[in-house]
């Protein structure tokens, strides 16, 4: 694909060029690259706006910077702060993305964003550092609603950082992205362009608020859309068994039937409550039974759909008459059927002549992502006062956990990874703990944040929702969710030039995993943190890849840092397999001649870092760890 080429050789020229060179070539073509892309796109309108050819391509010139933890400000687990801990990064979110690819390209299984919504009142200014002069003209200005230009910015803006989120996205992972009427048309048409058509899951509605002002139209909701890095590898359905009615019903059951042991008052008193409030209860609204197992309801899931099943007679326990069948019959078998009834799961009507129905407990009851969400968009700023209950006013229009749990609950496993690159207040953290708490799951979060409040507010509330927050209203948050998170800042770029210019060295693994990255377009689930006798880093794209590096001015300039034939000879005893081999060091005392009758192409730091097109295996998505 024409698209996909131009990214290549793109990405290969920004490894190649000297830093300097490389964002002045990145800029000055940027407007061919993205008349290329345009031409290559054919499936439906782009959207035109002020500053796209300059941004099209930004994000591969953006550098790639070392990720530096702050212990301090760190809550670590025991075996103390890491790079695969959860992460709250305080950076510029377009670097801190860049900063993220070379461990999690391909490895986020959810993103969740609250951009800003562009209402002219958020204060917010555009800052990318983009080579042209029409860029440097909006470097630091506010956008407010005067600005005739804002929708241009804030599109401009939002570009680059939907590119790096897409390529940080598992192949069948998920975005999310909260907006509402002033930019959802154009970020639904961006998106369209980014993602394509056929990976739109649908845009949910969130009804958030009762507006009683005069006007036109009352505005009472805000939106949440939802694409797919590629819907065929979703599974087809999404349930979650998370609801927060559920969890209500399934109380209320507990406490009946401890009260009322007796089968008939259990019943009755059960029954004269849910009169009262079946108008609170929907989607559970059905589930009018009870019994010692809890509360339940019929099911009519008996039948078979759309064809025809399977045939047998079900006898009515009191009219001792084969029950009414389903149209099309029985949707299992009967041994099935035999077991249902052995656990007393089948319900009967008064006589033969009703269909029988399945009994579902409300414990088992798994909801459905739904398009409209009602929601009292004010319970955010009652659980920031609650966890903050030491200060004034934390934050401006955050977002409720409820509404962050409810769409991670249908998209996450225990295992996922869940990313939110406009952290604000951190309500995404505290929403995966949430769940992690519920289930015991193991999720981990990444948040970053641009703004200098990001230790002091949006780390503060993950550190008090983990420890306990100290007389809150709702007993878990003072309890407290328990976890770990590591506290980090964007370091300087990850460009080996400055190394070897005698300023701060970047460390062996972060460059290990750079060059994995960058050499293969694939990122590795672990490299040592320290290297091996033959600088044995990992497998990743078909090739093994050595990095002969220390983070030591003194070994670099020596004769230790240079190729060896011992080296040599070593590396290629390793490599059992015979796979090609990238060796990465400043020099070498071996020609390449050399190299290659051993399976080693050597490449210099610095200035060999970079994409090899068509010199090995062909790399396929199963290469990616």
């Amino acid at each position: 694909m024409i698209s996909l080429w131009i990214a290549d050789i793109a990405s290969v020229l920004s490894g190649v060029l000297h830093s300097d060179n490389r964002r002045k070539f990145v800029h000055s073509k940027s407007c061919a690259v993205y008349q290329l892309g345009r031409e290559a796109k054919r499936e439906m309108p782009d959207l035109d706006f002020k500053g796209k050819p300059f941004v099209y391509a930004h994000h591969l010139s953006v550098p790639f910077r070392e990720l530096i933890i702050d212990k301090k400000k760190s809550l670590p687990g025991p075996n103390g702060p890491s790079l695969d801990d959860n992460l709250i990064i305080h950076g510029d979110n377009l670097e801190a993305l860049k900063a993220l690819l070379p461990r999690y390209a391909g490895k986020v299984d959810v993103i969740y964003i609250d951009p800003p919504y562009n209402t002219g009142n958020e204060g917010w200014s555009y800052n990318d550092n983009v080579n042209a002069p029409l860029m440097r003209q909006w470097l630091g200005r506010t956008v407010d609603r005067e600005d005739l230009e804002r929708h241009d910015k804030w599109l401009c803006m939002m570009w680059p950082r939907l590119e790096l989120l897409r390529e940080l996205l598992r192949p069948d992972g998920v975005l999310f992205v909260s907006i509402d009427d002033n930019e959802q048309s154009s970020l639904h048409q961006i998106l369209l362009e980014q993602f394509g058509e056929r990976n739109w899951l649908g845009t949910i509605i969130w009804k958030n608020v009762t507006d009683n002002n005069p006007t036109n139209v009352s505005v009472e909701h805000e939106y949440v859309i939802c694409f797919a890095n590629d819907r065929s590898k979703l599974a087809r359905e999404w349930k979650s068994p998370i609801s927060a009615i559920k969890e209500k019903l399934v109380e209320v059951g507990t406490d009946f039937v401890a009260k009322h042991p007796a089968a008939d008052e259990l019943s009755s008193a059960y029954s004269a409550w849910f009169r009262q409030h079946k108008s609170e209860l929907w989607p559970l609204d059905r589930y009018k039974y009870i019994d010692q197992g809890g509360v339940y309801t019929g099911s009519q899931s008996v039948h078979n759909p759309g064809r025809e099943g399977y045939r047998y007679d079900v006898i009515h326990p009191g009219t001792k008459k084969p029950c009414k069948q389903p149209l099309m019959g029985y949707r299992f078998p009967q041994e099935t059927m035999k077991e249902l009834l052995s656990g007393g799961r089948i319900l009967f009507g008064d006589d033969e002549n009703k269909i029988i129905e399945i009994k579902v407990y409300a414990s088992e009851f798994e909801d459905k992502l739904p398009s409209v969400i009602t929601l009292d968009g004010r319970l955010a700023a009652y659980e920031l006062r609650d966890i903050f209950n030491d200060r004034g006013k934390a934050f401006d229009n955050a977002k409720p956990t409820e509404l962050i749990r409810q769409l991670l609950s249908f998209t996450l496993s225990k295992n996922s990874v869940v990313l939110d690159s406009f952290a604000g207040s951190g309500t995404t953290a505290h929403a995966v703990l949430d769940l992690n708490r519920r289930d015991n799951g193991a999720r981990r979060f990444i948040l970053v944040e641009t703004e200098p409040y990001a230790d002091d507010l949006t780390a503060e509330r993950v550190r008090r929702v983990i420890k306990g927050v100290r007389n809150a209203k709702d007993e878990t948050l003072k309890k407290g969710l328990g976890g770990s998170f590591t506290y980090c800042e964007l370091g300087d770029a990850l460009d080996l030039d400055r190394f070897f210019k005698g300023q701060t060295s970047p460390a062996w693994d972060q460059v290990a995993r750079y060059i994995v990255f960058t050499a293969t377009g694939t990122t590795l689930p672990k490299v040592p943190a320290k290297p091996t006798a033959d600088w044995f880093v990992g497998e990743a794209g078909g090739y093994r890849i050595h990095l002969l590096y220390k983070p030591d001015l003194a070994f670099m300039r020596s004769e230790a840092a240079a190729v060896s034939a011992q080296l040599a000879d070593r590396i290629a005893k390793s490599n059992t397999e015979k796979r090609p081999v990238l060796l990465y060091a400043a020099s070498r005392y071996v020609s390449q001649k050399e190299l290659s009758k051993r399976g080693i192409t050597f490449c210099q730091l610095p200035f060999a870092i970079h994409r090899l097109l068509g010199d090995g295996p062909t790399r396929s998505s199963g290469d990616a760890a």
